[in-house]
């Protein structure tokens, strides 16, 4: 009786959240399911699979990317941003985080770190967005719960929070 052949696993380093995580994945491995599972970084979430909700974003070298969408080991030499790499050393949260708090911009919680981490972006490329630049910046992910008003105000919020504004 023949077995099924061994699957093929490919030992990869992924920095991630400025720190390294040498994990062995087989080559179709998404990036989302090795940061989920491999890493142990739960906070990047799947919804759609197919890169459509915006639920699994990170940041790729800085910009907003579909962990769904990327494949583990050809994310081995760029610098990966999940949810949690968004807080300060000392877990002080960052201006994004703080204005969802402020402006109740989650209800379920569910799209909220691909929120977070697309406006961190958002707002490292437009400081000081108008309402309709806020809109947009946030229209690739999708919320089910919240009615997106507030989660506009989050922004709006978060680019005073990063001026130093009260």
């Amino acid at each position: 009786m023949t077995g099924r052949p061994a699957a093929v696993r490919h030992d990869i380093t992924l920095r991630v959240n400025g720190a390294p995580h040498t994990i062995s994945v087989e080559p179709r491995r998404l990036l989302s399911d090795a940061l989920r599972h491999d890493c142990g970084l739960t906070g990047t979430h799947v919804g759609c699979e197919h890169g459509v909700c915006g639920a699994c974003t990170v940041l790729v070298d800085g910009s907003p990317a579909r962990s769904c969408l990327m494949l583990a080991v050809a994310s081995e030499d760029v610098e990966i941003t999940t949810v949690e790499g968004l807080a300060g050393a000392d877990d002080s949260l960052s201006p994004v985080q703080q204005a969802f708090s402020d402006c109740h911009g989650l209800q379920c919680g569910f799209c909220t770190p691909g929120f977070l981490t697309t406006i961190t972006a958002g707002l490292r490329d437009n400081p000081d967005p108008t309402r309709e630049e806020a809109q947009e910046m946030i229209a690739g992910n999708l919320c089910r719960c919240t009615g997106y008003q507030n989660i506009v105000a989050a922004v709006l919020r978060a680019a005073e929070l990063r001026d130093g504004r009260p």
